[in-house]
This record gives structure tokens, C-alpha cells and sequence, in this order.
């Protein structure tokens, strides 16, 4: 199976890598493509399929180069924050993490990007039925 996305690609659509970050993103590409195989499975699609378009190929290729990089800028020796604050006299200190529990994530617009988000529709009534004749 395709990766879509190589180190080389990587570096031009985000920016050159340090050596470990070079070992992480040759180990992430592959399981970011299964994550969004296995998202595709679960709307019914087959991303390789989608992926013989070149246009649908090079969305593709940003999004996973997207997930690589955010997975790539999160901390792996501390909890990433997204929001601190401290006070000084009250002793006040809190934050946002920025995944609680860490780990790869897809955003829901990468997901749309791809065309991976279910659509819902239906009615709902609100009123009962009109029984008049």
C-alpha cells in the first residue's frame, strides 16, 4: 500500500527536520495513511480508490503532511500546553492541555477536506400528526 507521503515531501510543504524528527515522521506517515484508510471504511469509502484522482492525491498528501507536522511539534517529554496562565501572590497556576492523554489526532476539517465526514439528514416532526379528515 501507498504512503502518499514522503520525507522528502514533508520537508517541502513544512520544513527541513532534525535527525529524531526524521526517525518519528518515517514512523507516523504510515500509520496517519491507516488512520484515514480506516476513517474512509467507516463512510463507506476506499481512500486509495478516491486517491487515483492527482487532485484528490494532492489534498491528501496536505493532510497527512498537516497531522505529521502537529503530531511532530507535540511534546514527547512533557504534556503540551496550549494555554498557561500563573498568578504571583494567590499561588494561581492552570493550563489547557493540547490532547489529553497525547497521541495522533485528525481534525474533523481534515476529515471534510478529504470528503471522510458523514452527512446526516432526516426530519424530525415536532408537532403530532394531524388526525383531522
Amino acid at each position: 500500500m501507498e504512503s502518499y507521503l514522503s520525507i522528502d515531501d514533508l520537508i517541502r510543504l513544512w520544513r527541513p527536520l532534525k535527525g529524531e524528527e526524521i526517525e518519528r515522521a518515517e514512523a507516523l506517515i504510515p500509520t496517519v495513511v491507516d488512520s484515514l484508510r480506516e476513517e474512509a471504511k467507516l463512510v463507506g469509502k476506499d481512500l486509495d480508490e478516491m486517491a487515483e484522482s492527482v487532485s484528490y492525491r494532492s489534498v491528501l498528501k496536505s493532510v497527512i503532511a498537516d497531522v505529521v507536522a502537529r503530531t511532530l511539534m507535540t511534546s514527547t517529554d512533557t504534556e503540551p500546553m496550549t494555554q498557561f496562565s500563573e498568578s504571583a501572590l494567590g499561588y494561581s497556576y492552570s493550563g489547557s492541555f493540547l490532547v489529553p492523554g497525547g497521541g495522533l489526532f485528525i481534525k474533523n476539517t481534515e476529515k471534510a477536506r478529504l470528503g471522510l465526514r458523514r452527512q446526516r439528514y432526516g426530519v424530525m416532526n415536532i408537532y403530532d400528526e394531524d388526525k383531522r379528515y
